[in-house]
């Protein structure tokens, strides 16, 4: 008996452990960039997607002064929203494939 609660106890302490690794990867925010910086890309700890941010370079090297401020940032919104759709989507087929697997029993930490 008293080997069980000591089980339930480490699985409770993993759990919690589980659950504060996890809070911390969505707090993170992890960049890289190409281009010598005129793209900038933020994900966080998952690896999903967070932000970019583009210079008026990236877009028109020739003649960087020609492209405004509003025009980058809503090239980069348009990016943000076509990434963030195409995550969702292959989430909830992720989800899916996985609830196929598994015959619907929800596996913590799988998906």
């Amino acid at each position: 008996m008293m080997n069980m609660m000591n089980m339930m106890k480490q699985a409770q302490n993993i759990q919690k452990r589980l659950k504060e690794t996890q809070d911390e990867l969505n707090k993170m925010e992890i960049s890289g960039e190409a281009g010598n910086g005129s793209v900038k890309v933020v994900c966080d700890g998952k690896g999903l997607f967070k932000s970019i941010k583009l210079s008026a370079e990236a877009i028109n090297p020739e003649n960087p002064s020609s492209v405004s401020q509003d025009s980058l940032e809503m090239l980069e919104d348009l990016i943000t929203a076509a990434i963030n759709q195409t995550s969702s989507k292959a989430q909830s087929v992720m989800e899916e494939k996985m609830k196929s697997v598994t015959g619907g029993i929800s596996i913590p930490g799988l998906f």
